[in-house]
């Protein structure tokens, strides 16, 4: 069952010995059990296993005559795939593939200087430039542009947003004692002169992480990974 962040802060004030708000607030500690969350969720992201993938089919499009992609979402931390929304064997964009690409690579630069193009058949690179979140959108520029609108299906991972304690920890994996010692690391630093986390605590958070992570690894079991090798899509 999911755990709420509140659940989180009762457990981690045991260890602290103070039940009842005292020396530290509840905003105090959700504060910190937030920061542990987006720490383990940088990580996890990392296995690149597609815990936190959004499959988006509704907001994003490329207009006509236009050099960059309409309403990317202003939470987006990776780009996992862009494709047109309609795959159907009568779709206006059947054949149309779209594929990354550094803004300044020579085969970039030659698509920019193309005419608009018929959306099918045919490939359009992207390059993703800007800070992207949580500062802003990133900004998806796109070569050759196109004569007609394209709806697209836009397949992303998120960042991770600042929860309250009615919100669920979001982490896969059973993460519960991992945040509960990070929570009371982060407390203890309070009580220290020097504002540091209790060390002791640490250890105990890097060994549940750690753990975690290994739990994490590998999300289907039916059949060994493979690595592709090279060329192996031209055999």
């Amino acid at each position: 069952m999911a755990t709420l962040l509140s659940a989180i802060e009762t457990q981690a004030r045991r260890h602290l010995v103070e039940t009842t708000a005292s020396f530290w607030s509840s905003a105090e500690l959700i504060d910190i059990i937030n920061l542990g969350i987006k720490d383990l969720w940088r990580d996890v992201v990392d296995l690149k296993q597609e815990h936190f993938l959004v499959i988006d089919t509704t907001s994003v499009s490329l207009a006509a005559d236009t050099a960059t992609l309409t309403n990317v979402p202003t939470t987006v931390h990776k780009v996992y795939l862009i494709e047109p929304r309609d795959l159907t064997t009568n779709s206006t964009n059947r054949g149309l593939v779209f594929k990354p690409l550094d803004y300044n690579h020579p085969t970039f630069q030659g698509a920019r200087s193309r005419a608009d193009i018929d959306p099918s058949n045919d490939i359009i690179y992207y390059a993703i430039t800007g800070a992207g979140s949580p500062v802003a959108a990133p900004t998806i520029t796109i070569a050759p542009q196109v004569n007609s609108a394209v709806n697209l299906t836009f397949v992303y991972v998120p960042t991770q947003g600042a929860l309250v304690a009615t919100d669920i920890v979001p982490i896969p994996g059973e993460a519960d004692q991992a945040l509960i010692a990070w929570t009371v690391a982060f407390a203890r630093a309070k009580e220290q002169e020097d504002r540091s986390p209790d060390a002791s605590w640490m250890v105990v958070y890097a060994t549940e992480k750690q753990h975690l992570l290994q739990s994490l690894g590998v999300r289907q079991l039916q059949e060994p990974s493979y690595a592709e090798a090279m060329f192996e899509a031209f055999w």
